[in-house]
């Protein structure tokens, strides 16, 4: 029997660290949490000053009986869950569900699965942070009281299946008002006013914007003070101005946090927030990245040191950058854990080709991109700006060319890749003679703010403070499933049902919607982290006026009832205009006419393109798990399926059969 036990969250993670340790370690998971609130009751005493009462979770008896037995058998047993508020509550329920002595039990983390950090944490291990603990409880505790105080007024003035939550809600309601803001946009009409200027001996022309006259910027508002700017140029000769050379600097990017990984990986890789965090997840427990919640872009002195021996070795000295990472002054930033890394910095995604699927290989190579830049010098353009003079007026153009690639050579972000052409000129001067200069106008209307997608959403939580890390993806996930908010392609649109609920939290609960309230929360609960507030005293402060919001709530508001959403597909039966409902495994039709007309259809969500192989559309479907992939829709005749689109390459070229996949 190994003398020593260690206790990690995921039993992916077992294998990984086991291999770190000798034989006189065993390695166990918890498969997260054993303890937590009952579900059934609000579990909460509040007339006893807010004591939570812990039950066992129902299905981990045969967990936590089989970690008693191996911790009675052990000499010391190290609970080593993840290295945040959730893992170190995890590792304290642990510890009293096993009755573990303080001699024989000892806390451990590592921010990275390697040989090196597994060792250390085990030298430097200690007893478990109860700072970190009180801000589990005090979250965890706030947030039932919002859910099951407020869950139970949706229930009975709107219908079953809805909850509230303190985080959730106030993204729904960021939604809403971006949306209602969209509604009552009015678009202003603009024109803009181009000219393509061929300049002697230059190949291409420059492309210059009008600006203005010799003293202000002017805007033109319609196409009568187009047509006067027009019919004042009209025949006079385009002159060069001015000439100003200078020099700009494209910053290498910070390292990833949780946030900025999101909204990287929707924008490249289109993967969902709840997507990328599964898959850092499983990177991670694999021992290739470093942990994935964490709001610091702080680097450990070996992974610089070793970023920097990578990269002069691989690009050169002048690619080293001689500075530390360091993102904007925020007083939010927790800075628990490093930047999202590769463990190894030696380890590229080249080498990690074959060994890992097409979506962990695509973000582990963001992540090892993103990293190996942050440590490389800036990249350098010679900006040149041009003015143009015709009559009293002016035109513009920016030509740039790059001097130094730096950072660039290794990663570019996707807001990089989306940026326009710029003109591009040789020693041009203010004598050099333009051959002929085109003019092109073009109407344009000024445009509403874009919908939220899931990744600026994320930006926006951030930037205000709501939520921290590891709840940005488990928010969202929360509001698409309760069909609070529905995605088009990525464009988060809030439902009827979402306003209707949003209109409620506003009117009833307008303090757990309150941006400015809920970032007083977050802030309160990093106190509590710091030691500086007793965890039960934010319960203290706060729930007293929610209790009065809910009684009122009950006594006032007026049941409602929401439409449900049609769709533009007949009832077969009876002609009616079927209706959207979702049931446990999603969406489907149903006709408006129950229960005298029960007729109910499957969505079909076609794919957007042709199957290959006999020209009929292609479908999205799920298989027996619910993973996504396409099939034809002539199934069974057609029995084409992909697990990728027509023109996305698959991770080795291969199709599987029909039946294979289905029953994954």
């Amino acid at each position: 029997m190994a003398k020593n036990l260690v206790i990690v969250e995921s039993p992916a993670k077992v294998k990984t660290v086991k291999k770190y340790l000798g034989s006189n370690y065993e390695v166990v998971a918890s498969k997260g949490h054993v303890r937590d609130l009952p579900k059934s009751t609000l579990g909460i005493d509040v007339n006893n000053d807010y004591e939570p009462k812990y039950i066992t979770i129902r299905g981990k008896g045969e967990t936590l009986a089989e970690l008693k037995r191996l911790a009675k058998e052990a000499n010391k047993v190290y609970l080593a869950t993840d290295p945040d508020r959730e893992g170190e509550a995890i590792s304290w329920h642990l510890a009293a569900a096993l009755n573990l002595e303080d001699k024989k039990k000892a806390r451990i983390t590592f921010n990275e699965i390697t040989k090196s950090a597994v060792s250390n944490s085990l030298k430097n291990s200690r007893d478990i942070d109860m700072n970190l603990v009180d801000a589990q409880q005090g979250r965890r505790a706030l947030d039932r009281l919002v859910g099951y105080g407020i869950s139970p007024i949706l229930w009975e003035k709107v219908k079953r299946g809805l909850s509230a939550g303190r985080v959730q809600s106030v993204a729904l309601r960021m939604i809403c008002d971006r949306d209602e803001e969209i509604d009552a946009f009015i678009p202003e009409e603009f024109w803009l006013l181009d000219a393509s200027v061929s300049i002697h001996g230059e190949k291409k022309s420059i492309l210059a914007r009008f600006y203005g006259d010799k003293k202000n910027k002017i805007d033109i508002h319609n196409k009568e003070e187009l047509d006067k700017i027009l019919s004042d140029i009209s025949g006079k000769e385009m002159t060069i101005d001015d000439i100003k050379h200078s020099e700009r600097i494209k910053k290498a990017p910070l390292p990833f946090v949780t946030s900025t990984l999101q909204q990287e990986a929707s924008k490249a890789l289109n993967f969902s927030t709840q997507k990328t965090m599964r898959i850092a997840q499983q990177l991670y427990e694999s021992g290739y990245i470093t942990y994935l919640r964490t709001d610091s872009v702080r680097i450990s002195d070996e992974a610089v040191a070793a970023a920097k021996a990578y990269i002069d070795e691989n690009f050169g000295a002048q690619y080293i950058s001689h500075t530390s990472a360091a993102g904007k002054s925020n007083s939010k930033v927790q800075d628990a854990h490093e930047a999202i890394r590769p463990s190894n910095v030696t380890v590229t995604p080249d080498s990690l080709k074959t060994k890992l699927d097409r979506d962990n290989f695509r973000l582990y190579q963001l992540i090892w991109k993103r990293f190996v830049a942050s440590r490389m010098t800036n990249a350098k353009y010679e900006v040149t700006a041009i003015s143009f003079g015709v009559d009293k007026y002016i035109f513009k153009a920016n030509a740039s060319k790059q001097l130094f690639d730096g950072f660039m050579c290794v990663y570019t972000s996707a807001d990089d890749e989306k940026e326009e052409k710029n003109n591009v000129v040789s020693n041009l001067t203010p004598d050099a003679v333009i051959d002929s200069v085109r003019y092109e106008e073009s109407q344009h209307y000024t445009q509403p703010p874009a919908h939220f997608t899931e990744a600026s959403l994320v930006k926006v939580m951030e930037e205000k403070g709501i939520g921290r890390p590891s709840t940005y993806s488990p928010t969202i996930t929360t509001i698409l499933a309760r069909h609070y908010v529905k995605k088009d392609k990525k464009n988060l649109l809030v439902t009827e049902l979402g306003k209707v609920v949003n209109d409620i939290m506003v009117t009833a609960f307008p303090d757990i919607v309150d941006i400015q309230f809920t970032a007083k929360i977050e802030e309160k609960l990093d106190k509590i982290e710091e030691g500086e507030m007793e965890w039960k005293e934010i319960l203290r402060e706060f729930y007293p006026g929610l209790k009065d919001s809910i009684d009122v709530a009950r006594s006032k508001l007026t049941k409602i009832k929401v439409k449900d959403e049609e769709s533009d597909v007949i009832c077969d039966k009876c002609g009616r205009h079927m209706v959207i409902k979702f049931g446990p495994h999603g969406k489907f039709l149903a006709c408006p006419g129950f229960p005298e007309c029960r007729n109910t259809m499957s969505i079909i969500e076609k794919a957007g393109v042709k199957c290959p192989l006999c020209g009929k559309d292609l479908v999205v479907r799920k298989t027996k798990k619910g993973r996504r992939y396409y099939g034809c829709e002539g199934y069974p005749e057609c029995e084409y399926m992909s697990w990728n689109k027509p023109g996305e390459a698959a991770p080795d070229g291969k199709q599987e059969p029909m039946e294979e996949i289905i029953n994954q």
